[in-house]
């Protein structure tokens, strides 16, 4: 617990470093207004959307378009990297494929993805999907590859079928892997919604930003981008506490 107070003390102190540094960069004039916007001008557009009521419908849209595309992307990768992990055969024929898919930008499949769904929903869930899907593939395969081998000779030794020492040993022993890769995925993801949220969007915190851009209204894009540093932070935390409950046998 000392710890974890120490670790979030220091982040405070961090951000309210950078806050301070923010505001005499911007009330010393050091830097246009229209760029970098004074942290109560940001304020100012955080009361003015709300009053709007388009904020909070922002989030909305924009955590679903995340969470869809992700738990889609870990419903298939999941499988897909533990099957490349203990079946070689199967890393033989798949792994090319998906290291070549790896380093394809998500940002190139946009017009592919507007010209075969359009431009509603599909299409943006479908960019977060492809800038997730093959990483997360490839850690799992790394996690499942690392499973100790001891474990699986004294599975072997004991009788166990193919099937009992994937249920009983290698998924088990690989499980707290497989979350810190679904919790690096996740903040990816986040960095592919405003890529996603240009195609054709009219709402989401990914439009704000770009809308804001184009007109100019800094206080407004500034917003945006801190909102989503914010859930990406919330998230984060959740899958920290997730590991710390589930996982507390690994403390140190």
């Amino acid at each position: 617990m000392k710890i974890l107070k120490k670790y979030h003390l220091a982040g405070f102190i961090t951000f309210l470093v950078l806050l301070v540094l923010w505001s005499i960069i911007s009330y010393g004039g050091m830097v246009n207004r229209q760029f970098l916007p004074t942290p109560s001008e940001v304020v100012t557009s955080f009361i003015g959307l709300i009053t709007s009521g388009s904020y909070f419908a922002d989030i909305a849209i924009s955590v679903q378009r995340v969470l869809i595309g992700f738990v889609i992307s870990v419903v298939v990768a999941v499988p897909v990297g533990m099957l490349m992990g203990t079946v070689p055969t199967a890393r033989i024929f798949i792994e090319p494929f998906v290291s070549f898919m790896r380093y394809l930008p998500a940002a190139a499949f946009v017009p592919v993805f507007i010209l075969f769904l359009g431009i509603g929903e599909s299409a943006k869930i479908a960019v977060i999907i492809i800038g997730c899907i093959f990483y997360l593939t490839v850690m799992v395969m790394d996690v499942a590859k690392q499973v100790d081998l001891a474990l699986i000779e004294v599975s072997q030794t004991m009788g166990a079928s193919s099937w009992q020492m994937f249920r009983k040993v290698i998924f088990p022993a690989s499980f707290p892997g497989i979350v810190d890769a679904m919790r690096t995925t996740f903040g990816a993801a986040w960095t592919y919604l405003v890529v996603a949220e240009i195609t054709g969007a009219s709402q989401g915190l990914g439009f704000l930003i770009m809308r804001s851009a184009r007109f100019l209204r800094a206080g407004d894009m500034y917003l945006g981008i801190v909102t989503i540093g914010v859930l990406g932070l919330l998230f984060d935390g959740l899958f920290g506490l997730f590991q710390r409950i589930k996982f507390s046998y690994l403390r140190r």
